[in-house]
């Protein structure tokens, strides 16, 4: 099996790779961030005491998650939280898990945004217009497949916390120290060893394609085959 940088170095999708590694860190870290942010807000200093209110994507990712993005291309962050200090109880830990999730439909609405404005008013056919471009499909693609993939219900992912935020029956199962084990294998076997997976980030894709079709077309932007 090849390394996963190797597709993009043999097809020279140098601009794809650095967007990709760039918008992963980002939106990682923002995603990480809006947890902290609505915990904060909530009434828990956590993330403040353990200093990990930073941009710094290391500190959110940690040296294995690197390792891994490296390695696989995969990745993952973590935010400490206190849920027995948010003012709204269970509501609030809805609110915090649902937070990072909302923070990746921003990242991709901006991303969007953007890449409209830029489609409209920069000349095409320039090298540095169709960069730019990729560069901002990607980052809708990226962050509209961790959205969803962040709201499943399989601890340790935020759509658990959600869940159990309106179940207590979910919320004592959740919360048992085998759920977490028993999530992580349920995550590798759905997503490597099942089409599912596949299948979701391509209609993510096919979905962000739509989006930036859709935007482009009220503005009069052509379709973006050409980001293919």
């Amino acid at each position: 099996m090849d390394w996963w940088v190797s597709g993009f170095v043999r097809d020279g999708a140098y601009i794809e790779l650095i967007s990709w590694i760039f918008w992963v860190l980002l939106s990682i870290t923002l995603h990480e961030l809006a947890h902290g942010w609505a915990a904060i807000w909530q009434g828990d200093d956590t993330p403040i005491r353990l200093q990990r209110m930073t941009a710094n994507p290391i500190v959110h990712m940690g040296l294995h998650s690197l390792f891994m993005f490296a390695l696989c291309g995969i990745a993952w962050g973590m935010m400490p939280v206190n849920r027995y200090n948010f003012r709204d109880g269970h509501k609030g830990d809805i609110y915090v898990s649902a937070a990072g999730p909302a923070m990746n439909l921003l990242i991709a609405a901006v991303c969007l945004v953007a890449l409209t404005v830029w489609n409209r008013y920069v000349a095409a056919g320039s090298t540095l217009a169709g960069n730019v471009a990729i560069f901002l499909y990607l980052g809708i693609a990226l962050n509209l497949i961790l959205a969803p993939f962040n709201l499943l219900p399989i601890p340790p992912l935020d759509g658990s916390r959600i869940l159990a935020g309106f179940s207590p029956r979910f919320r004592e199962l959740f919360e048992r120290p085998q759920a977490q084990l028993f999530g992580l294998f349920a995550f590798l076997a759905i997503f490597f060893m099942t089409p599912i997976g596949g299948i979701m980030i391509g209609y993510c894709w096919v979905g962000a394609a739509a989006l930036v079709d859709l935007a482009g077309g009220l503005v009069g932007n052509p379709p973006v085959d050409h980001l293919f």
